[in-house]
């Protein structure tokens, strides 16, 4: 299913987390994973001096000094592999971030990415000034599927057994049905249909009643049934659900009632100030509180 896996890694405790996922995924998968880190921020156009990430400090960036930053970044990960048969490889780069991880995805064109959530408070980060998130730019140009773990729960990467796909029903999601149909099938494993019915849209002064909130789920359901269940003609371990409510809150709580070890949705974006995309609202929230890795799926 993933023979390459490109780990983005800060190479701290913010990824540590995503590092036990990633290294899980390659040793059950025995596949190829890179581990990829940008280790500055160029101070001046592209002056040799770097801010780098993990010091905070100024440095002169030759072939030594990155050499000796991959040798730190397999030291640092060498418990983890510790009599693991792994196939890895090590590369260190100076630039932005987000540019950086999508300059070296389409030159070894990965099936996966993973990264952490975070890689600390914005107050703390060499890169604020210069790229906002660099998961948000990740994922909203990625030509793979991005998992991405951010919290302690979601690292205990066992295998697969049951995934959620949170459904929709845009263009984005059809896509990111399909990948998770495939991953289910690959992992002979339960797929379960989910669609978080929003009723905090009452903004605009509409309040639905239980019987308009009822009816609107039987139309989901029905809609799941021919947008999705339609195209599984061989899948047979499956079930679908509709819930009103919050929908990244009812997403976890469906997530936390079927055992997820995984939920797959669709990347969404919005504009900001300066065009910098931003991760819907909904997939940030999944992200934060699944207590399981998340996949967004953009092409």
């Amino acid at each position: 299913m993933f023979k390459k896996i490109l780990f983005a890694t800060s190479a701290t405790e913010a990824s540590d987390h995503a590092a036990r996922v990633a290294f899980n995924m390659a040793a059950a998968l025995k596949a190829h994973i890179n581990l990829f880190h940008v280790l500055g921020v160029p101070t001046r156009g592209y002056s040799q001096v770097v801010l780098d990430v993990k010091t905070k400090e100024k440095v002169e960036i030759d072939d030594e000094y990155i050499s000796w930053v991959e040798e730190e970044i397999r030291t640092y990960y060498a418990n983890q592999l510790k009599d693991r048969k792994i196939d890895l490889s090590i590369k260190a780069v100076v630039g932005i971030p987000h540019r950086e991880i999508l300059r070296q995805a389409k030159e070894i064109k990965p099936d996966l990415i993973i990264m952490g959530g975070s890689t600390g408070s914005d107050e703390e980060s060499v890169y604020k000034s210069n790229t906002g998130s660099t998961l948000q730019r990740v994922a909203k140009a990625a030509q793979c599927p991005i998992l991405i773990v951010n919290r302690p729960a979601a690292s205990f990467w066992g295998g697969v057994s049951s995934i959620v796909f949170g459904a929709d029903f845009s263009k984005a999601s059809d896509k990111a049905f399909e990948f998770a149909l495939k991953v289910a099938q690959a992992m002979k494993c339960e797929l379960h249909i989910f669609h978080a019915l929003d009723i905090t849209s009452n903004h605009m002064g509409l309040s639905l009643s239980q019987d308009e909130i009822e009816e609107r789920i039987r139309k989901n359901l029905n809609l799941i049934r021919a947008r999705y269940v339609s195209k599984m003609t061989d899948k047979k371990n499956f079930s679908m659900d509709v819930w009103e409510g919050i929908p990244y809150v009812e997403i976890v709580k469906y997530a936390r009632e079927k055992h997820a070890d995984l939920i797959v949705m669709a990347h969404s974006s919005r504009k900001l100030e300066g065009d910098a995309p931003k991760i819907g609202s909904n997939m940030e929230q999944v992200i934060l509180r699944a207590g399981c890795p998340v996949i967004s799926v953009n092409h």
